[in-house]
């Protein structure tokens, strides 16, 4: 694998005098580019040592290092001036030159880099493998396979004992179209730690696992990173330390759509099913009304976003008077999420799964907790259940 280092300058002279310096090896490639040029070639700069002559730029030197970001860069200048090397180091330059280091210092720094380098390489082919598994999205390092993740960090949390919190992120149903692609983990994962992990479980929805925290500390480090979204967000949190996966997830989904339903904007706020109208057949009409205007955009929205992209796997619905249903269907399995409406007092989702490792649950809600952002929760760990175990039986 060759090594790839960019030299940039506005000084002409300054690409000869330095490459005399360097102990090429025949795998080296060296890239000569002006400020200007350096810009229009982002796509080398991942994965080189880059080597900037700061000499009479600073300021274009300062805002270049800042737009590098993790690649390893080299500040070359004529005078050590140690406030500005203190600002190219603090923006993230790895280390500093100048005419007064001697070769073998030069080569010793350059080393360094061209190993910092060769790790950033190796990282970006294990991400392009990850993306290509579905394990991480294209465009952030977020964990598609949530119940993989969560599962084998919980062994790791409970045998060492280490506090954690599991967050539920979600907008609510007024709000999660009005956001960009990518928005919301786009922040979340500048605000958080490395070693904290950012998954996804549906178009918008998130479970963050926070190490090393309680749930104050996490609802503090929330409440910074919501000011920096603009639409209405919320979470849920859940100690992680002592629990099982399916314990957790259920805990961390419904502080979070307790959360919802309590908040101004809720769908259902402000269509309180407990006023019993006087009318009994206008009650009871308004009442079907309103748990139908939760399920069938619900179930179309589903549709929607898996029409023709399940592969080999059927996704069709059907609606009765008191009952919903939402079948998936593969070579193998067959899987059914039934909603019954047995009378005022509850609502029933039953999961029936055919397959051979899959179990059958219910779920039941009282009409005051049942809204559309619980419903497509239910509905979109029902159908990645459905796509794990399809796959497994075709593997």
């Amino acid at each position: 694998m060759s090594n790839k280092i960019i030299l940039v300058s506005e000084d002409l002279n300054f690409f000869e005098y330095f490459i005399q310096k360097l102990r090429l090896r025949k795998s080296d490639e060296i890239f000569r580019f002006s400020f200007e040029k350096l810009v229009s070639n982002f796509h080398l700069v991942n994965t080189s040592v880059i080597i900037l002559n700061a000499d009479n730029n600073f300021e274009n030197s300062l805002e270049i290092l800042k737009l590098i970001n993790e690649a390893p860069c080299i500040i070359f200048s004529l005078n050590e001036i140690q406030t500005k090397k203190n600002k190219f180091l603090k923006n993230g330059a790895i280390d500093f030159i100048t005419p007064f280091n001697t070769e073998e210092e030069i080569n010793q720094k350059l080393n360094i880099a061209l190993k910092i380098s060769s790790y950033l390489d190796k990282k970006e082919h294990y991400r392009k493998f990850l993306i290509k598994g579905g394990i991480i999205s294209e465009n952030n390092e977020v964990y598609l396979d949530y119940k993989s993740i969560i599962e084998s960090e919980l062994e790791r949390i409970n045998s060492n004992s280490i506090p954690a919190v599991l967050v539920a992120i979600s907008p609510n149903e007024k709000t999660k179209f009005l956001l960009q692609a990518n928005q919301i983990e786009t922040v979340i994962l500048n605000q958080v730690r490395k070693n904290d992990i950012l998954m996804n479980y549906a178009a918008n929805k998130y479970f963050l696992l926070l190490f090393n925290i309680n749930i104050e500390t996490a609802q503090k480090l929330w409440e910074n990173i919501k000011k920096q979204i603009p639409e209405n967000i919320y979470a849920g949190f859940a100690n992680a330390l002592y629990k099982k996966r399916e314990n957790l997830i259920s805990e961390v989904l419904n502080n979070l759509h307790e959360t919802i339903n309590n908040s101004k904007n809720s769908l259902t706020q402000d269509e309180n099913f407990s006023d019993l109208n006087n009318n009994f057949k206008n009650f009871r009409q308004n009442y079907e009304k309103k748990i139908k205007n939760i399920i069938i955009p619900v179930f179309y929205q589903i549709q929607q976003k898996y029409n023709k992209k399940l592969w080999d796997i059927n996704l069709t619905e059907e609606a009765t008077k008191d009952t919903y249903l939402l079948n998936v269907k593969s070579k193998y399995n067959r899987g059914v999420l039934r909603i019954t409406i047995p009378g005022f007092s509850i609502i029933n989702i039953d999961i029936e799964y055919y397959g051979k490792s899959l179990k059958n649950k219910r779920i039941s809600y009282a009409p005051e907790e049942f809204e559309s952002g619980v419903l497509e929760d239910i509905i979109e760990q029902f159908i990645n259940e459905f796509k794990k175990e399809t796959k497994n039986d075709n593997t």
